[in-house]
C-alpha cells in the first residue's frame, strides 16, 4: 500500500501526522517505509531519527556540447521547451538550471555535437528507524527544480507492505510528484479560513489526478465549522479529527512522536492505519 499523506499548505500538521503513522504501523507488524518527499525543506527525520545507513547522489541530465561539431542547425533549440539551450549561429548557450533533462536536443542534433552529461542536483539518505524504513531526499541550496530529486526518493523506496509519502506543501508539481501513483491521498488541514481555501486546491488536485482520498483536520477544536461543512457538502470523508492538544505541541517541540509520549495517539493512529487499510482493499475491489 502507498499512502500519500499531503496538504495544501505548510504548518497543518503533515509530517507529524505522517511520521506518526509510519511508527504506528510499524508496532502493529507491518513492515513499513517512510519517504520524506518534502525535498526543500525535509523534517521527518528530526522526529523518527533514522540511523543514516547510506547516501546517493541524485544527478540530472544535461546537454554537453562540442562546438567543433556544432554546425549551427538550431535543432536543439527549436525542440527546447524549456528555453534551456539556445543556437545562435555557431555559439550555443546551456541553462542547466532550466533544463528537463528530456534529451531531445541530442536526439535530434544532426552532427553528434550535443551529448548527455550529468550534474548533481540534490542527495538521498536512507536508514532505519527502529523497524521504519527510511529515504529522505534533499535539494542542493540554489536548485530550482525538486521533482527529480522526488523521483530519485520514490525510486528508493524499500519493498514493504506500506510506504507513507510525506508530501511538500501546496498543489504545485513537487506535490504532483509525491502523489502521482500512490494508492490514496491522506489530506491534512485546519479549521481556518487559510486552510479551508488550501484544501479547496488540494481536493482539485487529487480530483483532476483521480485519486481516491479523504481528509484529517488537525487542531479540530479551533476556529470554526467550515471545514467540516465543506467536507460534508463536497461528500468528503473525514477519517480523524485530532484536537490542539498543548501535550502534541511540547512533543513536537522536542522532536518526540505523539504515539510515544501520549498514549491515547496510539488509538488515534491505530484506528487511521485501520480505516485507510480498509478504504485502499475496497478501492482495489
Amino acid at each position: 500500500m502507498r499512502i500519500a499523506v499531503s496538504s495544501g499548505k505548510g504548518g497543518t500538521g503533515k509530517t507529524t501526522v505522517a511520521t506518526n503513522l509510519a511508527v504506528t504501523a510499524s508496532r502493529a507488524g507491518r513492515s513499513v517505509g517512510y519517504l520524506d518527499c518534502d525535498v526543500e525543506e525535509p523534517n521527518g527525520a528530526i522526529f523518527l531519527k533514522p540511523r543514516i545507513t547510506e547516501t546517493r547522489p541524485v544527478n540530472v541530465s544535461i546537454p554537453k556540447v562540442d562546438l567543433l561539431k556544432c554546425n549551427g542547425c538550431g535543432q536543439c533549440g527549436k525542440i527546447c521547451q524549456y528555453s534551456a539551450i539556445i543556437a545562435m549561429n555557431k555559439e550555443v548557450l546551456v541553462f542547466p538550471e532550466l533544463c528537463h533533462g528530456c534529451a531531445g536536443c541530442w536526439l535530434v542534433c544532426p552532427t553528434g555535437a550535443i551529448t548527455e552529461s550529468h550534474r548533481q542536483t540534490g542527495q538521498l539518505e536512507l536508514g532505519l528507524a527502529g523497524d521504519v524504513h527510511c529515504v529522505g531526499g534533499l535539494l542542493n541550496i540554489g536548485e530550482t527544480m525538486s521533482p527529480p530529486v522526488i523521483a530519485a526518493v520514490k525510486e528508493a523506496a524499500p519493498a514493504v507492505d506500506l510506504l507513507v509519502f510525506d508530501s511538500p506543501p501546496g498543489t504545485s508539481c513537487p506535490v504532483i510528484e509525491s502523489v502521482r501513483d500512490s494508492d490514496f491521498v491522506l489530506l491534512v488541514t485546519e479549521p481556518t479560513p487559510f486552510g479551508l481555501n488550501d484544501l479547496k486546491l488540494a481536493v482539485e488536485m487529487v480530483r483532476a489526478l483521480k485519486l481516491p482520498f479523504a481528509v484529517v483536520i488537525n487542531r479540530a477544536d479551533v476556529g470554526d465549522g467550515q471545514t467540516k461543512r465543506y467536507c460534508e457538502h463536497q461528500r468528503i470523508d473525514v477519517l480523524a479529527e485530532i484536537p490542539d492538544d498543548r501535550q502534541v505541541a511540547e512533543a513536537y517541540s522536542r522532536g518526540e512522536m505523539a504515539c510515544d509520549v501520549i498514549p491515547k495517539y496510539r488509538g488515534l493512529y491505530g484506528d487511521l492505519l485501520t480505516e485507510l487499510e480498509k478504504r485502499i482493499t475496497a478501492h482495489d475491489r
